[in-house]
């Protein structure tokens, strides 16, 4: 999956307000940081991934993104178990930046409860924060 270009939020996908996306992948939820999060950071130099088989909270932080400006927690979407990491990250962090929605995701999370959607902010919803964000 090519970059959508900056600033892109993909209708497919749900978000939070910490800037993780969400997508909905066989039963698993696949999790990344947003185009606006990566482009804030600047480039990624590495990634810390949580640990498959992990039980995660969500609102709590599951690993980190360190950048040549900052380090910032990368936060649990849904609650739920890391059933899977995107093992490209430990040597090319840099998918994070080049491609926030499809090759530089984060991790897969088997969700525990069925509402987890609930929970989550739509694409117009995400949009209208980045805006007041970002002025």
């Amino acid at each position: 999956m090519a970059t959508q270009g900056r600033g892109a939020i993909p209708e497919d996908l749900l978000y939070t307000e910490e800037h993780e996306w969400v997508r909905e992948d066989g039963g698993l939820v696949r999790v990344g940081i947003t185009d606006f999060a990566q482009d804030a950071l600047g480039d990624v130099v590495f990634v810390t991934t949580p640990e498959v088989g992990a039980s995660v909270t969500a609102g709590t932080p599951m690993g980190e993104v360190e950048s040549t400006k900052s380090v910032a927690d990368l936060f649990t979407p849904v609650t739920g178990t890391v059933e899977g990491i995107n093992e490209r990250l430990d040597g090319e962090p840099e998918l994070v930046n080049a491609d926030p929605y499809g090759d530089g995701w984060i991790a897969l999370i088997r969700p525990a409860d069925a509402d987890w959607k609930d929970r989550l902010l739509s694409p117009d919803a995400y949009r209208d924060q980045t805006v007041g964000d970002a002025g």
